[in-house]
């Protein structure tokens, strides 16, 4: 009782956590984002004061010192912050980091003075002028960067939305004709071969499930190729020795993370515009491999002859939404080509492993 409590609690933060526009300071990429963006205030700055032209570099350096540690003390705090900030809301989460931020800037500003000043007293009268400028600077600023964080924080979930929506197209997508055919194959063996009847409806059962589940959750490597299987095995049923298969896959971790539906859309269309409208059937060759962080998969189909009166002219509607959620998911680090390759049509698909989201 205990852990299904813990589990859903778990959930729930993870939930809040997702729904959170402040990114996972935490993480390299947050940090240098940050570093680079402060370096970038620091110069923009000195270029803008009426500083000499001899004194840049040495202006350019003490400035830069101050701001990259606004910017680091800032990204630390919020690392720490982030999942307390995030159960209260973005409202509270953007206010308290803009806060954090100036306090941040305070703090810096009197720390630098402290550094370069012989006759220092804290938060000394004199010197409001320049730290209310300081303060100025860093309000607009960071208003500026929450303002593009939550911009940002928008596009990705109606990117995750989008992608939602196409998975839910692919589920909707499959053909009547496979479903038919696969009903007439299992009828034909439940009086000649009852067991193996039974394995065509357990594969079907497992595309189905596969096909109607929950559109946000994400497959692994090793489930699409299982699903691959169950799908050619339900095929190869229905086309006979028509339909020749050859897998080569090598040292593929089998627990990364993909969209869901990614691999079994790409055969099903090999089988539909390369096999049968072919009337002696053909071939498709189905290679993965893992190379420096990336995961290679290609799908090659034979193509049918000119002359074959069934000649499918495909929409590659199927590519576009796999390419999108792909897209969705990995960012630009995923791709997906079709191309013919030795008077074969050719799928390849790269998708990074290990992957971060942050």
């Amino acid at each position: 009782m205990h852990q299904v409590e813990r589990r859903d609690e778990s959930k729930r933060q993870g939930t809040s956590d997702s729904g959170c526009f402040l990114p996972n300071f935490c993480s390299i990429r947050a940090v240098f984002g940050a570093v680079v963006t402060a370096e970038l205030l620091a110069l923009l700055l000195v270029l803008a004061s009426a500083t000499p032209l001899a004194r840049f570099w040495t202006e350019l350096s003490s400035l830069s010192l101050v701001v990259q540690w606004i910017a680091l003390s800032s990204a630390l705090l919020l690392c720490l912050l982030r999942p307390l900030l995030c159960r209260f809301g973005n409202r509270v989460a953007g206010v308290s980091a803009w806060l954090l931020l100036l306090l941040t800037t305070l703090l810096a500003c009197e720390a630098a003075r402290m550094l370069t000043s012989a006759s220092y007293r804290p938060f000394d009268g004199a010197d409001w002028e320049a730290l209310l400028r300081y303060l100025g600077i860093a309000a607009i600023v960071g208003l500026l960067l929450l303002r593009y964080l939550y911009l940002q924080f928008l596009w990705r979930r109606q990117q995750q939305a989008e992608s939602a929506a196409r998975l839910q197209a692919l589920q909707s997508r499959i053909r009547p004709h496979f479903l038919f055919n696969s009903m007439n194959t299992v009828a034909s063996l439940t009086r000649t071969d009852p067991a193996l009847a039974e394995r065509v409806v357990e594969d079907l059962a497992d595309l189905f499930r596969a096909a109607f589940g929950d559109a946000q959750r994400d497959s692994t490597l090793g489930r699409e190729l299982e699903l691959a299987r169950h799908y050619l095995n339900v095929e190869r049923l229905r086309l006979g020795e028509r339909l020749q298969l050859e897998w080569d896959l090598q040292d593929l971790p089998e627990a990364a993370t993909l969209p869901a539906l990614t691999l079994q859309p790409l055969i099903e269309n090999a089988v539909y515009h390369g096999i049968e409208p072919a009337p002696e059937g053909g071939r498709i060759e189905i290679v993965g491999r893992y190379r420096r962080r990336r995961i290679n998969l290609s799908i090659r189909n034979s193509l049918p002859p000119e002359s074959a009166e069934k000649v499918r002219e495909g929409n590659r509607l199927a590519l576009e939404n796999i390419r999108q959620r792909l897209a969705a998911r990995f960012d630009t680090e995923a791709s997906l080509i079709h191309s013919k390759v030795d008077g074969m049509y050719q799928v390849r698909l790269v998708i990074p492993y290990p992957w971060s989201e942050t």
